[in-house]
């Protein structure tokens, strides 16, 4: 019986892995990768408007750049409020206006029919967890994709725009799962691969010592980007990732006092004058950002990560860092402010292309299970009065196969 068991197992092993080499093998190179995006609501400058319209509208969004390689022939709204916009699309660029997930993914044949999956709900009216986070149904478009992979005995790639889910246990769920079906799947924010001024990263020949970054606005939804940011350039250390070993949320005056005992001063004012803003003559940041927030994320190497939201001052994504040589780098993460290109977007979704495309992931998925599951370790700790959490769940080790280059075309 045992062994009966056992060759199942490696049985059904076997299958799930084959399915994934028949999707890069099987499809023709030739033709357009067809995509289904799972939405929540489709409106002017949403998520899903200026990520998953560049595969019809080409990259810059004008119908005069770069064509995708890749064919949109379905829509899921999730959410749709009166300012949805997808149904106009449709008419006009030929894709189907779906009224379920599996009729998205199957045309309605009851079996798998597209190439790629793209989940992106930001920006919809959800319910608010206890902890501030928006409740995203990621879970959920992703169960709902698993059940028609499962019925159709294949899997595609599936992309999921910003964090896994919301909390850590959903989070863990969809990773695991993938990992289980042998799902190629990518997540994570667009910062990282965006233009940075000067262009440098983070020597991966060299041990660093701490990294502090400045990110603003909410804590759930821009907070992760500040999560990203700082991952981005602590997993290309040398050793690659060790994991998080615990996170701490400090606000107020608490900030401030933790100057120079948690957090480096130095490093501090260098990811400061990254931002590219004078403070007033006469004035200091304290009176300017009168209810900061800082995440403390310490990892199982020694590194620590200090990330400050600083509403009032920051209004863009920088970050400095330290070598344990004592060596020290600062940089600011460039985003295209132009609401008609937005082309921080494109480089993202050129990276989702190329997962349609190969069936690999063009950066590494453990990185914003990583950032998710520490966003949701920081806002239990501000919920808890600044407790720190420990988290040996986070103990998750990988090297990085993505390295940061520097876009064409300065924003």
């Amino acid at each position: 019986m045992l062994k009966k068991k056992l060759f199942r197992g490696l049985l059904l092993t076997f299958f799930l892995a084959s399915s994934c080499i028949l999707f890069a093998a099987d499809s023709d190179s030739s033709s357009p990768k067809r995509v289904s995006a799972l939405v929540a609501d489709w409106f002017k400058y949403s998520h899903p408007d200026v990520i998953v319209s560049r595969i019809f509208k080409t990259y810059t969004l004008d119908g005069k750049g770069e064509p995708s390689k890749l064919k949109l022939v379905s829509v899921y709204r999730d959410k749709p409020s009166k300012k949805d916009i997808s149904a106009r699309y449709a008419e006009e660029y030929g894709f189907k206006i779906a009224n379920s997930v599996e009729e998205a993914l199957t045309s309605g044949t009851g079996k798998l029919d597209v190439d790629g999956v793209i989940i992106s709900t930001e920006w919809a009216d959800y319910p608010v967890s206890q902890t501030g986070q928006t409740i995203y149904p990621h879970r959920r478009l992703f169960e709902e994709c698993v059940k028609v992979f499962e019925s159709s005995k294949k899997v595609v790639p599936v992309f999921i725009d910003k964090h896994l889910a919301d909390n850590w246990q959903d989070s863990k769920w969809i990773y695991d799962t993938a990992k289980k079906m042998h799902i190629p799947l990518m997540a994570g924010s667009s910062v990282p691969v965006s233009w940075r001024q000067p262009p440098v990263d983070v020597d991966q020949h060299a041990k660093l010592k701490e990294i502090v970054g400045i990110s603003y606005h909410t804590l759930d939804g821009y907070g992760f980007h500040g999560m990203e940011m700082v991952q981005c350039l602590a997993e290309q250390r040398k050793g690659g990732e060790t994991g998080i070993k615990s996170v701490q949320c400090l606000v107020d005056d608490a900030v401030w006092q933790a100057a120079g005992k948690i957090y480096d001063e130095n490093l501090f004012a260098a990811a400061i004058q990254q931002q590219g803003k004078r403070i007033p003559e006469g004035k200091t940041i304290k009176e300017i950002v009168p209810h900061p927030v800082l995440f403390v994320i310490d990892y199982y190497d020694g590194l620590r990560v200090n990330l400050f939201t600083l509403n009032n001052f920051a209004g863009q994504w920088t970050a400095a860092w330290r070598y344990v040589d004592g060596k020290t780098a600062a940089t600011l993460f460039k985003l295209d402010e132009n609401l008609s290109t937005l082309m921080h977007f494109a480089n993202q979704m050129k990276g989702i292309e190329d997962m349609f495309l190969t069936g690999k992931p063009a950066w590494p998925v453990e990185r914003t299970l990583l950032t998710s599951g520490a966003l949701d370790a920081a806002l239990i700790s501000k919920k808890e009065n600044g407790k720190k959490i420990q988290t040996p769940y986070l103990k998750i080790s990988y090297k990085p196969f993505w390295r940061w280059s520097q876009p064409g075309g300065l924003p």
